[in-house]
């Protein structure tokens, strides 16, 4: 979310930039192909405050996800994204991102729950597109070398994270109700769960779509889900991401697996 796309989101109206107020403006948005009515509303939208407490220039069209509303903005005269996030859990992993401190990940410039500020990824390559045009295996070897970084162990304390067991409750709680596969995977995760090693701070959602390519500062993650635990689960969307299509490809999984097993240095 660092990086304002050009695919995300396409707006018919009016945006205005009313200098620090911002007040914007559209009739009509599309985003992630949903046609939303009113979407930044006829009013000043929730990004004035931290635009005006942190003497932001809006740069671009604002994006909408499912969690968060982004802005595109200059901050200090460098390009920055501010993000807003909406659901609880989005709040959180700025802190994990200060702590990181730029190596592995974007540079935070400030964060004041629910508002992040945070370096805008300025590179053409993409993991996603890499994945789907030939270079997928590249593309696993550059989020394990962003794991890498992510894990490395810091002078410093940790800020506060979620357990990974406390993160599968769900797992056991469905894999009661419903079984089968469910409660395969259930068991699976408690053998894992009760005998962790390399136990560091996690990124919790690392795939194709949260390493962006932030130009002479090489890739870089965005958007972590603030988890600690063994450093194995880090990798594991890898295998179901970009997309089915890539996923499902026959070899791939086996492929991928011996790539990140032999890139992260995993028992195998």
């Amino acid at each position: 979310l660092a990086l304002a796309d050009r695919n995300t989101i396409m707006a018919k109206g009016e945006i205005v930039f009313d200098g620090p107020s911002a007040a914007l403006r559209a009739d009509e948005a599309l985003i992630h192909g949903r046609r939303v009515g009113g979407f930044i509303g006829r009013r000043k939208f929730m990004f004035e405050e931290y635009i005006a407490r942190w003497q932001l220039v809006p740069d671009g069209l604002p994006i909408v996800t499912h969690s968060s509303r982004l802005l595109p903005v200059i901050f200090g005269g460098v390009k920055a994204m501010l993000k807003i996030a909406i659901e609880a859990e989005e709040q959180f992993g700025g802190a994990l991102m200060e702590w990181w401190d730029g190596d592995g990940a974007a540079r935070v410039f400030a964060y004041e729950k629910p508002a992040l500020l945070l370096e805008r990824a300025q590179g053409e390559r993409s993991l996603h597109t890499m994945a789907k045009t030939g270079s997928d295996d590249e593309a696993t070897r550059i989020l394990c070398e962003t794991a890498a970084r992510l894990h490395a162990k810091r002078d410093k304390p940790l800020p506060a994270l979620i357990p990974l067991r406390q993160w599968f409750l769900e797992l056991g709680e469905s894999a009661e109700k419903y079984g089968s596969v469910i409660l395969k995977a259930s068991t699976v995760a408690e053998q894992l769960l009760s005998d962790p090693c390399d136990v560091t701070a996690l990124h919790g959602d690392l795939h194709h779509d949260n390493v962006l390519d932030f130009g002479a500062r090489g890739w870089l993650a965005i958007d972590p889900k603030r988890l600690v635990g063994e450093r194995g689960f880090d990798f594991a969307n890898i295998f179901c991401n970009p997309d089915f299509e890539v996923a499902a490809a026959p070899g791939r999984l086996a492929r991928q697996a011996k790539i990140v097993a032999d890139t992260a240095k995993l028992e195998h």
